[in-house]
């Protein structure tokens, strides 16, 4: 795509982010106030007290407008003001509990209004959605902090998701071809067919309600455990999760009293093997193979516990 068409794109898409979410209207939110009335009651709100020259430089206001705003809401009772000590040029704002009311209910409208439009989406849309507004922002945006990382047990949806981004990424990246997907698929079903609570265990990495990676364990018999299907995405690289993942297997297995924890990958997936020799895993087998097209070194690892 051109320069000229990728900013056209993002033009047009602005306007359909704007028209979207209403921004436009002069009552936004049904509500007397305009947008600009509404993000200046919130930050206020969102702070114990707050100047009105750092207001006026947070969201890039000319003074004499936000002056106008602040008159009025002070005559509407949502503010009161006091010299600010630092600078007595200034004032420092806070809500007053009518404001405070106010506040709370420009942010139950935002909720909804936000709710009504994932619930017209699909399962997983709604997520889908949020990722692709944390990218844009963590690229737009060097200050902003990605949402931490929490690890939680499989829920409902879970392992479809794992054959889903599993099957797609390993086609992407080195070519393998739907027989890899049709193993997962086949080991992610097994897992739940058979899932033994009290000795298997699956846990999934998820960041700001994204599924971002997962990691199964399973009953192999006569004391051994196997790690199956680690995998973290590209949108969350770099982060630890992949040692994180592991190190939960290794912590399970040995509260379980496993005497020996197992896995199986291909030497081509570096970052993966670093996670297990540093974990004190030891490679015990590998052979050629083209299970999945391509030509791959499979090997085989194991850990004592």
């Amino acid at each position: 795509m051109s320069d000229t068409a990728l900013i056209e794109t993002a033009r047009d898409f602005n306007r359909f982010y704007t028209n979207f979410l209403g921004l436009l209207n002069k009552a936004y939110l049904d509500s007397p106030y305009t947008l600009t009335d509404a993000r200046i009651l919130f930050e206020i709100g969102s702070h114990e007290g707050i100047s009105a020259v750092g207001l006026a430089r947070d969201l890039h206001l000319d003074p004499a407008y936000l002056s106008r705003i602040l008159k009025r809401f002070r005559a509407e009772g949502l503010i009161e003001t006091n010299p600010d000590p630092a600078d007595l040029r200034s004032q420092i704002i806070t809500v007053t509990k009518r404001g405070h009311a106010q506040f709370k209910e420009l942010g139950r409208r935002a909720n909804a209004q936000i709710a009504a439009r994932f619930d017209t989406l699909a399962t997983g849309e709604p997520q889908a959605v949020v990722s692709a507004m944390d990218k844009i922002r963590a690229l737009l945006d060097p200050a902003a902090k990605p949402a931490p990382a929490v690890i939680r047990p499989h829920r409902a949806g879970d392992i479809g998701w794992i054959v889903q981004s599993q099957g797609r990424f390993y086609a992407e990246e080195y070519g393998w071809d739907l027989r890899f997907e049709a193993l997962v698929a086949e080991v992610a079903g097994k897992f739940l067919a058979n899932f033994d609570p009290a000795m298997e265990y699956c846990w999934i990495a998820e960041r700001g309600g994204v599924n971002v990676g997962s990691v199964l364990v399973t009953n192999g018999g006569d004391g051994i455990a196997k790690l199956r299907l680690l995998y973290v995405d590209k949108a969350a690289r770099g982060l630890g999760l992949g040692k994180l993942l592991v190190d939960e297997c290794i912590r399970f297995c040995r509260q379980k009293s496993y005497r020996e924890l197992s896995l199986w990958t291909n030497d081509m997936l570096e970052t993966a093997r670093a996670i297990y020799i540093k974990a004190g895993f030891r490679l015990v087998s590998e052979e050629r193979h083209c299970m999945f097209g391509p030509e791959a070194n499979g090997q085989t690892w194991v850990l004592t516990l």
